[in-house]
């Protein structure tokens, strides 16, 4: 079947397969796949199927779209052709060499949701102190959750009406803070877990008092994160 892999700064937050003969991508909640991202246009863009074939057509966006590197209007895709969406990188798989059976479509609910509302009950908690979203993106990539060894690790928040609460990081990826203002990332990897900031001014995340800037960092027990003005714990047990 048809499958997108959507991954932003190297980390994959999801795998989506196309399940509907036409599925859209944008930032309006209406679409199929809802990316929550100032650089992706309202209505970006959209996938047809058509006798197992998968074209992808630009829908006058901004930023427009890009596959293998270049701008493109509506072309067919190709089994691991990569497709520039705003900051995010989409991988298109599709190994069958027979034409694809489309399942009926499921109504106008999106299939994925980056950014807010996916995934588990952590995905919205919110505080008065301005701290936004933490939300959970599970990868489902084969191989990726048995390279994993076993950990438990968990945000301390420490400032705001939050203080206190604990928020697990079982998922691969764990986005934190609020769209429009500062998001960071925590990556589960094999050798331990990083900290990305993905969006925001550069001075808006600090890892122990000190600007993280634009590199991965790794984590350890006990370090203080601050982000946008609010304070949590990296804690692993």
């Amino acid at each position: 079947m048809p499958t997108l892999v959507i991954s932003i700064d190297g980390a994959v937050i999801k795998e989506v397969k196309l399940t509907k003969e036409r599925t859209t991508l944008g930032r309006r909640p209406y679409n199929d796949i809802v990316i929550e991202n100032l650089a992706v246009s309202g209505e970006h863009a959209v996938l047809t199927i058509d006798s197992g074939m998968v074209v992808i057509e630009d829908l006058r966006s901004t930023n427009g779209t890009y596959v293998n590197g270049n701008a493109i209007q509506k072309q067919p895709l190709q089994n691991g052709d990569l497709l520039d969406i705003g900051r995010y990188k989409i991988r298109f798989l599709n190994d069958s060499p027979v034409a694809a059976q489309v399942p009926a479509a499921h109504g106008d609910k999106a299939l994925v949701h980056i950014a807010e509302d996916v995934d588990s009950g952590y995905s919205k908690l919110r505080s008065a102190s301005g701290f936004g979203e933490i939300s959970s993106f599970a990868s489902t990539v084969h191989g990726v959750a048995s390279a994993l060894t076993e950990r438990h690790a968990m945000i301390r928040m420490l400032t705001g009406s939050m203080a206190g609460k604990e928020v697990s990081l079982y998922k691969v990826v764990t986005t934190l803070g609020k769209p429009g203002v500062a998001i960071a990332s925590i990556t589960q990897k094999p050798h331990g877990f990083v900290l990305t900031q993905l969006e925001g001014d550069s001075s808006a995340l600090r890892l122990n008092g000190q600007v993280v800037g634009p590199l991965s960092v790794p984590l350890l027990n006990g370090d203080t994160v601050e982000l946008a003005g609010s304070s949590m714990r990296f804690v692993v047990q």
